[in-house]
């Protein structure tokens, strides 16, 4: 999970860089549509780009611009299919993972998305660009890192607690029970017989002393009347 971590702090190093061009990148995109006669139609999805920069790219600037986009959606779509063994999440995660896939599928139109608030991405775009042109293709990037960086938090909070939890629990020794033993029980109980005996013992002993005694007999007078 650190090393997922890790990659998806990179892919947001990148996209910075990335969003700091977002004009140079609208500009790119302007060019090549020009160059290919496609000014009709919005820039729906990442095959589209692709095809810009391949066929229709005469300039080094918009196609470094192009290739940073194609590049991290490229990133991000390894994550993703990272993220699938990390570990086998739940119906949240699992929806989160899916969407992701979706969104990054070189052929999904992703016309209609937009990156709301906190990203300011569609508010940088004239009302045409962005409701006609580039407001979904400049939204797919923030997006699908909002729902990685989701992914990630829930899983940490959720599944992998659950599994962290529960391996302790199995983990744990038996309480060892503090009941005495009956070797160390009967050591003070035979202790305390013994005691009892030796002083009935003493007493039984007292007793014949005193009732063996030779009793004393009467000084002998002659037979026949005594006053």
């Amino acid at each position: 999970m650190n090393e997922v971590v890790e990659t998806l702090r990179k892919i947001e190093h990148n996209y910075k860089l990335f969003q700091q061009q977002q004009f140079s990148f609208v500009r790119a995109l302007e060019h090549t549509r020009e160059e290919a006669h496609d000014l009709i139609r919005p820039v729906s999805s990442i095959t589209q780009v692709q095809c810009y920069k391949d066929h229709h790219c005469y300039n080094s600037t918009d196609r470094r611009i192009l290739n940073m986009f194609i590049s991290i959606c490229n990133d991000l779509r390894s994550l993703c299919q990272r993220l699938e063994t990390v570990h086998p999440g739940d119906s949240v995660s699992n929806a989160l993972l899916e969407k992701c896939k979706v969104l990054l599928n070189d052929s999904n139109d992703f016309t209609a998305i937009r990156a709301t608030y906190p990203h300011g991405v569609v508010n940088y775009l004239s009302l045409e660009e962005a409701r006609h042109r580039y407001g979904g293709v400049v939204s797919l990037i923030p997006i699908v890192i909002d729902s990685m960086t989701e992914w990630i938090t829930y899983m940490k909070r959720h599944v992998l607690y659950k599994v962290s939890r529960g391996r302790a629990m199995s983990k744990k020794e038996t309480p060892i029970s503090q009941t005495p033993s009956a070797v160390h029980l009967a050591a003070p109980t035979s202790i305390s017989n013994k005691h009892n005996v030796k002083l009935q013992e003493k007493d039984f002993q007292e007793y014949l002393a005193e009732n063996q005694r030779p009793q004393q007999k009467a000084p002998w007078r002659p037979p026949g009347k005594h006053p």
